[in-house]
C-alpha cells in the first residue's frame, strides 16, 4: 500500500475464502467512506477463477440439497417484491437493465409484468439459462437484449445511446473492481427521472458482527467492497445522486447465517443459523442495521429557489 493509502485505510480482519479456494485475503477499512476493501485485489485476469464453483447458487437453478431448496423458495419470493417494488415506481416506457442477471428469474418476472427487459451477466452459462427461459417464454420476440459486460452493452448502443428508467443492481456492486467508476457509467444509462436500485451485504449488521471472519457475506475475493449506508450516500453522492429510500432485506440474514456457520463449524446448523438471523433482525429493529439493504437513488433535484 502506499502512504495515502495508509492514511485513509486501517487493517479490519484477516479470513479467507471459504467456498472455493481456503486462500487468505484482509479487509481493512476505508474511514472516509466507512467501508472495507478486500485485499489483495485479483486482477481482472484473476476474478473468473474465484466463480468457477458448481455450487455457487447465483449461477445455478440446483434443487439438489435442503439448503438449495431453501435457497430458491426464498429467491422466488424476493423477486415477488422486487418486481411489485419497479411496478411501484410507474415509469412511462418501463424498460429496466438488470445487472448481474444471473439466471434470469427476476428479469423474467419483469417481462411478464410488461417491461422491456434487458440483462448484463457475466457468467456464460448463468447467461445461456436466461436465454433459453426468455425463448420459452416467446420465440418470437426477439427486443430482450442480453450481454457479457456494461462495455459491451455501451458498444452496441454507441450509435444510438439509450437510457433506462430502472437499473436494478441486486448483490452486484460488491463484484465490482472500480465501483467509482462504475457508478459513473451507469448513471450515465439512466433517464433524468430514472431510478437506481442496488441491494448490497452491510457489514454493520449483528449476523456481521458475530461471525466475524467466517461471515458469509464477506465472500472474498469475489465481494471487492463491503458497504454501510455511507459508503453508498458518499460514492452515490459524488455523482450528484442520493439514496431516497432504504428497505431491508430480512431474509438475508437467515441464508448469510446459515452459511457462515458452515464455513464456522464445517457443518450446515439449520436451528442455529436460523436463531442468529433471528436474532439480527430482532437488533436490527433498533439499529437499523440488517443483513443486507435496499437502496433507491435517484439525481438529485435542482432547487430553482437558491438561483
Amino acid at each position: 500500500m502506499t502512504d495515502i493509502d495508509k492514511e485513509l485505510l486501517q487493517h479490519y480482519i484477516s479470513l479467507k475464502d471459504y467456498s472455493l479456494t481456503q486462500e487468505n485475503f484482509e479487509l481493512y477499512h476505508n474511514r472516509e467512506l466507512d467501508m472495507l476493501v478486500t485485499i489483495p485485489k485479483p486482477t481482472n485476469e484473476e476474478l473468473g477463477r474465484f466463480y468457477e464453483n458448481s455450487e455457487y447458487l447465483p449461477h445455478t437453478d440446483s434443487h439438489k440439497s435442503l439448503f438449495d431448496k431453501l435457497y430458491q423458495f426464498v429467491k422466488k419470493n424476493a423477486i415477488a417484491h422486487k418486481v411489485n417494488l419497479l411496478n411501484s415506481l410507474k415509469p412511462k416506457s418501463k424498460t429496466v437493465l438488470d445487472i448481474g442477471t444471473g439466471t434470469g428469474d427476476f428479469l423474467l418476472a419483469c417481462k411478464i409484468n410488461g417491461w422491456k427487459t434487458t440483462g448484463i451477466e457475466p457468467n456464460k452459462n448463468a447467461r445461456f439459462l436466461t436465454q433459453e427461459k426468455f425463448q420459452q417464454l416467446s420465440s418470437k420476440d426477439s427486443s430482450n437484449q442480453f450481454y457479457d459486460s456494461l462495455k459491451s452493452l455501451q458498444e452496441s448502443y454507441f450509435e444510438n445511446p439509450v437510457q433506462f428508467d430502472v437499473i436494478t443492481m441486486w448483490h452486484v456492486l460488491e463484484h465490482v473492481p472500480d465501483v467509482e467508476n462504475y457508478i459513473k457509467q451507469i448513471k450515465s444509462l439512466l433517464n433524468p427521472n430514472g431510478t437506481i436500485i442496488v441491494a448490497v451485504p452491510n457489514f454493520k449488521s449483528y449476523d456481521a458482527f458475530y461471525y466475524g471472519k467466517f461471515w458469509a457475506a464477506f465472500d472474498v475475493p469475489r465481494h471487492l467492497s463491503h458497504f454501510s449506508k455511507k459508503s453508498i450516500a458518499v460514492l452515490f453522492g459524488n455523482e450528484n445522486m442520493e439514496v431516497i429510500k432504504i428497505f431491508p432485506m430480512k431474509m438475508d440474514s437467515f441464508y448469510v447465517s446459515l452459511l457462515s456457520e458452515k464455513y464456522k463449524t464445517g457443518k450446515m446448523n439449520y436451528f442455529k443459523g436460523f436463531l442468529i438471523g433471528l436474532q439480527s433482525n430482532i437488533k436490527a429493529l433498533i439499529s437499523n442495521e440488517y443483513s443486507s439493504h435496499i437502496y433507491i437513488i435517484k439525481n438529485k433535484k435542482i432547487d430553482l429557489n437558491r438561483f
